[in-house]
Protein backbone atom coordinates (compact mmCIF):
# COMPACT_ATOMS: atom_id res chain seq x y z
CA UNK A 1 0.00 0.00 0.00
CA UNK A 2 1.29 3.28 -1.40
CA UNK A 3 1.18 6.39 1.28
CA UNK A 4 0.12 8.73 -1.64
CA UNK A 5 -1.61 8.44 -4.66
CA UNK A 6 -0.38 8.59 -8.24
CA UNK A 7 -2.66 11.79 -8.64
CA UNK A 8 -0.74 13.43 -6.25
CA UNK A 9 2.48 11.95 -7.40
CA UNK A 10 2.50 13.22 -10.80
CA UNK A 11 1.41 16.82 -9.55
CA UNK A 12 4.23 16.73 -7.19
CA UNK A 13 6.92 15.15 -9.71
CA UNK A 14 5.47 17.80 -12.28
CA UNK A 15 6.63 20.73 -10.09
CA UNK A 16 9.63 19.15 -9.30
CA UNK A 17 10.61 18.67 -13.02
CA UNK A 18 9.18 22.35 -13.93
CA UNK A 19 10.91 24.35 -11.16
CA UNK A 20 13.90 22.24 -10.05
CA UNK A 21 11.95 21.99 -6.38
CA UNK A 22 9.00 21.33 -4.93
CA UNK A 23 7.51 22.25 -1.47
CA UNK A 24 4.73 19.76 0.05
CA UNK A 25 3.32 20.47 2.81
CA UNK A 26 1.91 18.36 5.77
CA UNK A 27 4.51 15.29 3.79
CA UNK A 28 4.44 13.13 6.92
CA UNK A 29 0.98 12.06 8.56
CA UNK A 30 0.58 12.79 12.30
CA UNK A 31 1.80 9.43 13.46
CA UNK A 32 4.66 8.93 11.34
CA UNK A 33 6.03 12.53 12.17
CA UNK A 34 5.20 11.58 16.01
CA UNK A 35 7.78 8.54 15.32
CA UNK A 36 10.50 10.34 13.51
CA UNK A 37 10.68 13.62 15.66
CA UNK A 38 10.20 11.23 18.74
CA UNK A 39 13.38 9.32 17.41
CA UNK A 40 14.91 12.50 16.68
CA UNK A 41 14.78 14.28 20.50
CA UNK A 42 15.99 10.52 21.97
CA UNK A 43 19.17 10.33 19.97
CA UNK A 44 19.41 14.07 20.83
CA UNK A 45 19.45 13.01 24.11
CA UNK A 46 21.32 10.17 24.15
CA UNK A 47 24.22 12.57 22.14
CA UNK A 48 24.54 10.35 19.35
CA UNK A 49 24.44 13.38 16.65
CA UNK A 50 28.07 14.25 15.57
CA UNK A 51 29.17 17.93 14.42
CA UNK A 52 28.97 17.62 10.52
CA UNK A 53 32.23 18.28 7.87
CA UNK A 54 32.11 19.08 4.35
CA UNK A 55 32.80 16.34 1.74
CA UNK A 56 33.28 13.45 1.61
CA UNK A 57 34.02 10.67 4.50
CA UNK A 58 37.05 10.52 2.59
CA UNK A 59 37.63 14.17 1.96
CA UNK A 60 35.93 15.60 5.10
CA UNK A 61 36.53 18.92 6.50
CA UNK A 62 35.43 20.83 9.76
CA UNK A 63 34.69 24.30 9.09
CA UNK A 64 31.69 26.21 11.36
CA UNK A 65 32.21 29.64 9.46
CA UNK A 66 30.51 27.34 6.63
CA UNK A 67 28.04 25.13 8.45
CA UNK A 68 27.39 24.28 12.02
CA UNK A 69 24.89 21.16 11.94
CA UNK A 70 25.12 17.98 13.91
CA UNK A 71 23.92 14.69 12.42
CA UNK A 72 23.38 11.08 13.16
CA UNK A 73 23.00 8.86 10.13
CA UNK A 74 20.57 7.00 9.63
CA UNK A 75 20.63 2.91 9.41
CA UNK A 76 18.22 0.41 7.79
CA UNK A 77 19.60 -2.23 10.14
CA UNK A 78 19.77 -0.55 13.30
CA UNK A 79 16.93 2.02 13.43
CA UNK A 80 14.32 -0.38 13.25
CA UNK A 81 12.17 2.44 14.89
CA UNK A 82 11.95 4.20 12.06
CA UNK A 83 10.92 1.29 9.49
CA UNK A 84 7.64 3.26 8.44
CA UNK A 85 10.00 5.87 7.23
CA UNK A 86 12.25 3.91 5.36
CA UNK A 87 9.01 2.62 3.45
CA UNK A 88 8.64 6.57 2.91
CA UNK A 89 11.38 6.96 1.25
CA UNK A 90 11.45 3.66 -0.56
CA UNK A 91 8.37 5.26 -2.14
CA UNK A 92 10.04 8.29 -3.10
CA UNK A 93 12.60 6.61 -5.10
CA UNK A 94 10.52 4.17 -6.85
CA UNK A 95 8.17 6.67 -7.87
CA UNK A 96 10.91 9.53 -9.10
CA UNK A 97 12.68 6.15 -10.64
CA UNK A 98 9.18 5.52 -12.85
CA UNK A 99 8.51 9.06 -13.54
CA UNK A 100 11.70 10.85 -13.80
CA UNK A 101 13.68 7.64 -15.56
CA UNK A 102 16.28 8.34 -13.20
CA UNK A 103 17.74 5.48 -12.84
CA UNK A 104 18.23 5.64 -8.74
CA UNK A 105 19.28 2.62 -6.94
CA UNK A 106 19.97 3.40 -3.47
CA UNK A 107 19.60 6.37 -0.40
CA UNK A 108 21.08 7.98 2.18
CA UNK A 109 19.58 10.26 5.26
CA UNK A 110 20.12 11.52 8.00
CA UNK A 111 18.77 13.60 11.22
CA UNK A 112 19.91 17.04 11.09
CA UNK A 113 20.19 19.39 14.17
CA UNK A 114 21.31 22.78 14.25
CA UNK A 115 21.49 24.16 17.52
CA UNK A 116 20.85 28.05 18.30
CA UNK A 117 22.83 30.71 16.06
CA UNK A 118 24.01 28.08 13.54
CA UNK A 119 23.77 27.96 9.45
CA UNK A 120 25.08 26.55 6.45
CA UNK A 121 26.07 29.00 4.02
CA UNK A 122 25.66 28.67 0.11
CA UNK A 123 26.20 25.34 -1.67
CA UNK A 124 24.96 22.43 -3.95
CA UNK A 125 24.61 18.83 -2.78
CA UNK A 126 27.09 17.58 -5.25
CA UNK A 127 30.72 17.05 -4.29
CA UNK A 128 33.72 16.69 -7.29
CA UNK A 129 34.96 13.64 -5.50
CA UNK A 130 31.21 11.89 -5.51
CA UNK A 131 28.43 12.92 -7.74
CA UNK A 132 25.75 10.40 -7.48
CA UNK A 133 23.10 12.65 -5.58
CA UNK A 134 20.65 13.11 -7.64
CA UNK A 135 17.51 14.65 -5.59
CA UNK A 136 17.85 16.13 -2.32
CA UNK A 137 15.17 15.91 0.29
CA UNK A 138 14.59 17.66 3.65
CA UNK A 139 11.44 16.77 6.09
CA UNK A 140 11.02 19.09 9.09
CA UNK A 141 10.23 18.21 12.60
CA UNK A 142 10.09 21.91 14.19
CA UNK A 143 7.08 22.12 16.09
CA UNK A 144 5.38 25.19 16.54
CA UNK A 145 7.92 27.13 14.44
CA UNK A 146 6.95 31.16 14.16
CA UNK A 147 9.08 33.68 12.33
CA UNK A 148 11.66 35.19 13.93
CA UNK A 149 12.92 31.43 14.83
CA UNK A 150 14.83 31.36 11.93
CA UNK A 151 16.68 28.33 10.45
CA UNK A 152 14.56 29.01 6.89
CA UNK A 153 16.01 27.24 3.70
CA UNK A 154 17.31 29.75 0.89
CA UNK A 155 16.54 28.66 -2.45
CA UNK A 156 18.34 30.61 -5.09
CA UNK A 157 16.64 30.94 -8.56
CA UNK A 158 17.58 33.53 -11.27
CA UNK A 159 13.73 34.53 -10.85
CA UNK A 160 14.12 35.62 -7.35
CA UNK A 161 15.32 33.45 -4.29
CA UNK A 162 12.61 31.44 -2.63
CA UNK A 163 12.80 31.25 1.21
CA UNK A 164 10.97 28.47 2.79
CA UNK A 165 9.57 28.77 6.46
CA UNK A 166 10.87 24.92 7.95
CA UNK A 167 7.58 24.19 9.19
CA UNK A 168 6.76 20.32 10.77
CA UNK A 169 5.94 17.79 8.52
CA UNK A 170 6.98 19.91 5.30
CA UNK A 171 9.22 18.33 2.87
CA UNK A 172 11.20 20.07 0.29
CA UNK A 173 13.17 18.46 -2.64
CA UNK A 174 15.01 19.57 -5.61
CA UNK A 175 17.44 18.45 -8.02
CA UNK A 176 20.76 18.17 -6.02
CA UNK A 177 23.25 19.63 -8.82
CA UNK A 178 21.16 22.14 -10.23
CA UNK A 179 20.00 24.26 -6.62
CA UNK A 180 22.00 26.11 -4.84
CA UNK A 181 20.79 26.85 -1.28
CA UNK A 182 21.47 28.10 2.37
CA UNK A 183 19.85 27.49 5.33
CA UNK A 184 19.93 30.63 7.24
CA UNK A 185 20.53 31.59 10.56
CA UNK A 186 18.94 29.81 13.33
CA UNK A 187 17.69 31.22 16.57
CA UNK A 188 16.47 28.42 17.83
CA UNK A 189 16.76 24.50 17.31
CA UNK A 190 16.04 23.46 13.86
CA UNK A 191 15.09 19.83 13.47
CA UNK A 192 14.93 17.46 10.09
CA UNK A 193 15.08 14.48 8.26
CA UNK A 194 17.75 15.25 5.41
CA UNK A 195 18.63 13.04 2.38
CA UNK A 196 19.40 12.48 -0.72
CA UNK A 197 18.39 9.80 -3.75
CA UNK A 198 21.16 8.16 -5.44
CA UNK A 199 22.36 7.13 -8.78
CA UNK A 200 24.08 4.51 -7.48
CA UNK A 201 24.50 3.15 -3.91
CA UNK A 202 26.51 4.51 -1.56
CA UNK A 203 29.20 1.62 -0.55
CA UNK A 204 32.35 4.22 -1.01
CA UNK A 205 31.07 6.04 2.32
CA UNK A 206 28.48 8.75 3.45
CA UNK A 207 28.71 11.85 2.19
CA UNK A 208 28.91 14.29 5.24
CA UNK A 209 28.27 17.74 3.79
Amino acid sequence: MNFYSEEKWIDWVDQLSQNDYVIIDDFLSPQLYSQVRSFFLQKLEEDEFQRAGLGSVFNNVLDTKIRGDFTYWLDKGRDEELNAAFDLIEEIKSTLNRYCFLSLSGYEFHLAYYPEGTFYKRHVDRFQDRSNRMISVIIYLNEGWQKGDGGELKIYKEAGDIIVDPLAGRCVMFKSADVPHEVLPTNVGRYSLTGWMLYQPSGVGYILG
